[in-house]
């Protein structure tokens, strides 16, 4: 869990061009505190749980935890060295939140990584909300751990209770007007095409785009999308995909949506959890999550008489809509 806050410390760049109502810490730490709770800070060894939003000097977002619709776990380390982002959410409580200012040339000088030669300004701007401390203190391993246990456990719960009006939220907001199988996938068809429906056995090619409720893209087979909402990967290819229709090796909402296709046909596919990640996630795909995939159904390959099964082609393994 620590290595997603390194992550973010590595990853992020920016600056605020004026410090104004900033205090100064050690190590040149500028933090405000927006909100300062009762309660006893974090300290090293507590579990905590925190969103946190990273942004560039020109307000560009490099991380939101809100996208992923969970806060972000993690036990708390001892500061790296003076001023690093441990230090600045050692200073709040549950409930506290603050923008700390991280000087760049104290992370990178302590860092193994070097600093990279098109790092722009002289701080890291991190906006933290503290949601939950568990404190460490002088409970045993097994009662600490048995408190975090129950603490994801209850988080998974909430996340399952609200996942049918998310899906709900999300149909109105976007005007589809959907029809649900008896799966509860729901599906709207936006550009009808011609002949036979795919069947179990045939391959398909698609393109497709994949999206958060929230409408944050994480993954498409297209490059001008790829582009546009910042997840270009130059080492991938953006291309349709090859797909083996009903051989379960994609997640059950593709397989079932795909074979209410036929060739040319696009179509909007609202995929519940139970029918993609489940309680796990997969990468950007939180727990209990519902997902959305624009799909286009490019092509329709046949099999031929004796010929051995089509190999699926997907893209890299971090990407959906492969199975886990």
């Amino acid at each position: 869990m620590r290595k997603s806050l390194m992550f973010l410390t590595a990853a992020a760049i920016g600056l605020a061009s004026c410090n104004s109502g900033f205090k100064k810490g050690d190590g040149g730490l500028l933090y405000t505190i927006h909100e300062d709770k009762e309660g006893a800070p974090v300290k090293e060894g507590d579990f905590i749980s925190v969103n946190l939003i990273a942004k560039t000097d020109a307000d560009s977002v490099l991380f939101n935890s809100y996208d992923q619709g969970k806060p972000m776990p993690t036990l708390m380390p001892k500061p790296q060295y003076k001023g690093d982002i441990y230090a600045g959410i050692s200073k709040l409580s549950e409930g506290d939140s603050a923008t700390f200012k991280i000087n760049t040339d104290s992370m990178f000088k302590a860092s193994p990584t070097p600093r990279p030669a098109n790092l722009k300004g002289k701080y890291i701007i991190y906006q933290v909300k503290v949601v939950k401390i568990i404190p460490k203190g002088k409970l045993s391993d097994q009662v600490f751990q048995g408190r975090i246990t129950d603490y994801f456990k209850a988080e998974s719960a909430k996340l399952k209770g609200v996942e049918p009006g998310k899906i709900s939220k999300y149909i109105a907001a976007n005007n589809i007007k959907a029809t649900k199988t008896s799966t509860g996938l729901q599906y709207q068809i936006t550009k009808p095409g011609s002949g036979p429906t795919i069947a179990k056995g045939d391959t398909a090619v698609v393109n497709y785009t994949g999206k958060l409720v929230s409408g944050k893209v994480f993954d498409t087979s297209i490059k001008e999308i790829a582009q546009k909402e910042k997840t270009f990967d130059a080492n991938r290819p953006y291309q349709p995909i090859r797909i083996a229709v009903g051989a379960g090796a994609v997640i059950p909402g593709w397989d079932e949506g795909l074979q209410l296709l036929n060739k040319g046909a696009k179509a909007t596919l609202v995929i519940p959890s139970s029918l993609a990640y489940g309680e796990q996630g997969l990468g950007p795909v939180p727990p209990f999550a519902p997902i959305v995939f624009d799909v286009e159904l490019v092509d329709i390959v046949h099999p031929k008489a004796g010929a051995a099964a089509p190999t699926m082609q997907l893209p890299a393994p971090t990407q959906a809509p492969a199975k886990q």
